[in-house]
């Protein structure tokens, strides 16, 4: 018998019924023999609520008190589902993020996690008892409570399932396992059985939904095999349900391209005429990183007259805040003029077989250009490749491209 991790998402257990959908799940495979521990999230919609709540209050509000509003939609979550499963004849027992304990830095709102104490629970679990952990949480170095930011309870469930040495921990979410692409822009999108970490990674960090990219690269370093699967489906107890994701060696065919993924949520920058000099580069992204601002595509353009022109893409949500930024630090940069673009889309080709094959890039090239989209920006790593083009070609881009790798299902 396997010993089992198993998170489920906001959508997962969005109301008293869905929690009691959930809680049937866990008794099932607590009645097939396994051991088995659940992390929950929020309850769709909760987190949101409360961080208006503090918004509204104090736009610059104090994060540790933040922290403590938030944290308390997956407390309500996990004491829940311990009365539902009690109430299926299954023994089970809420804990908070303080009380196993999982012990974080003290970076309140984004707090990363430092060390787990499962002792406590692997002995509850020999015993049959099942404990439902709220995610995203934890507790600081000066002993108060600390969320883990964005994909909080992924990543809390991928920690957990590395400290109690599970055999997996399978993530349900409203989808069924991790597509070659998104089903509702490519209907012949197929289900992968197994994914590589590397894969998951590039394409979580390239606009893949399924998983937040900081539980991949836990579940990656920890080697915790993880199973993306549906809350929706009936429950079974089959090895494989929906997508496997795991190290590279067990994957035996190992296809070219493994999907197409896409963001929408990009913009462009570019910076005109900056000087051509050493340090040039520091002073336009160094006031950046200093405000946190995620920098992703970068490319450089220099000019006979010796200046240069750079572009690079940021996150939408900061465009405005990387305007100021760049506006205050003109008289140090130098540069002439300061171009924006919000209307873009960054498109991905992922595959761990690209290592061993030439000419996907080509083929992605060539296929862009027979459908007549412009490509902006290209950058490039071991196992993808990116392109930057005009908003208004995602569909018909990932589309397309979809079909040139062959990824169509039959």
């Amino acid at each position: 018998m396997a010993r089992i991790v198993m998170k489920f998402g906001g959508t997962s257990v969005a109301d008293l019924d869905r929690i009691q959908s959930v809680a049937r799940r866990v008794a099932y495979q607590v009645l097939a023999g396994h051991e088995v521990a659940v992390v929950v999230s929020a309850m769709a919609g909760v987190t949101n609520q409360l961080v208006g709540y503090c918004q509204k209050l104090s736009p610059l509000h104090d994060a540790r008190e933040y922290d403590a509003v938030v944290a308390t939609g997956e407390q309500v979550t996990s004491g829940l589902l311990a009365i539902a499963l009690q109430e299926l004849g299954v023994e089970a027992r809420s804990w908070q993020g303080w009380q196993i304990p999982l012990r974080t830095d003290g970076a309140h709102g984004k707090a990363r996690i430092e060390a787990i104490d499962g002792e406590e629970l692997i002995r509850r679990m020999r015993i049959g008892q099942v404990p439902v952990l709220a995610g995203f949480q934890g507790i600081g170095p000066d002993h108060r409570l600390t969320t883990l930011g964005r994909g909080g309870s992924d990543t809390s469930a991928v920690a957990l399932a590395a400290a109690l040495a599970a055999d997996r921990c399978d993530i349900y979410t409203d989808v069924d396992g991790v597509y070659t692409t998104d089903p509702r822009i490519v209907p012949k999108a197929r289900k992968l059985a197994k994914i590589s970490y590397e894969e998951m990674l590039e394409l979580a960090s390239v606009g893949a939904k399924v998983l937040q990219t900081r539980s991949v690269e836990l579940a990656m370093k920890q080697r915790v095999r993880v199973q993306v699967l549906s809350s929706f489906a009936e429950p079974t107890d089959d090895a494989i349900q929906g997508t496997l994701v795991v190290d590279e060696d067990e994957i035996v065919e190992k296809e070219i391209v493994s999907g197409i993924a896409y963001s929408r949520d990009e913009a462009k920058i570019t910076v005109r005429r900056v000087p051509d000099r050493p340090g040039i580069a520091a002073a336009v992204f160094g006031p950046l990183s200093a405000a946190n601002v995620n920098v992703d595509m970068i490319v450089q353009n220099v000019s006979a007259d010796g200046t240069t022109d750079m572009t690079f893409t940021i996150g939408r949500a900061d465009l405005a805040r990387t305007q100021a930024i760049l506006k205050a630090a003109h008289a140090e940069i130098g540069y002439a003029d300061l171009l924006t673009d919000p209307d873009v889309a960054k498109i991905s080709v992922v595959g761990v077989g690209m290592r061993s094959h030439a000419g996907v890039a080509n083929t992605m090239f060539r296929t862009l250009a027979e459908k007549g989209i412009n490509i902006q920006v290209i950058t490039s790593s071991e196992i993808k490749v990116s392109v930057l083009v005009g908003a208004e070609y995602t569909e018909l881009a990932v589309r397309a491209l979809h079909t040139a790798y062959g990824l169509d299902a039959a």
